[in-house]
């Protein structure tokens, strides 16, 4: 019962790890910046990519119209901002890194839920699970 919230709060982190995955298959490569915007902490490229790849699955999987698209990435990038700085914030305090995940990901669904149609959040929901599973059957050795 104790990893059933763990896996809760790291659904999303899972998601946005199993599609990197995907969109590495299906690499498309952008149009090079011509402006270079001041990062304001090494890893906030890393999060918007990663928000941007999983916007592009969530997109493809429930066929999100294009504000969709725009609202999704941003509660995206929101969430990984935040789950990193818990992580930075909590270091090896499992309990409180947990708690913090937990209220996270709650807030995340929330605003998910809200932009996503219901047939497309049953749909996400659904993947989610999915995905969940995957990612613990590789984790154990069943996968790759």
């Amino acid at each position: 019962m104790g990893s059933a919230p763990f896996l809760l709060a790291l659904a999303l982190l899972v998601a946005t790890t199993f599609s990197c995955a995907r969109r590495k298959k299906a690499y498309i490569p952008n149009a090079p910046t011509t402006t270079a915007a001041p990062a304001p902490a090494p890893a906030a490229p890393v999060e918007r990519r990663a928000a941007r790849d999983l916007t592009d699955v969530m997109t493809d999987e429930l066929k999100l119209l294009p504000d969709q698209q725009a609202k999704v990435r941003a509660i995206l990038t929101s969430t990984v901002e935040q789950v990193n700085d818990a992580q930075k914030k909590h270091g090896a305090d499992r309990t409180a890194l947990l708690t913090d995940l937990k209220a996270i990901n709650a807030r995340s669904e929330g605003q998910l839920k809200q932009v996503l149609t219901p047939t497309q959040y049953q749909q996400y929901q659904t993947k989610k699970r999915a995905m969940q599973a995957e990612m613990q059957s590789r984790k154990t050795g069943g996968g790759r």
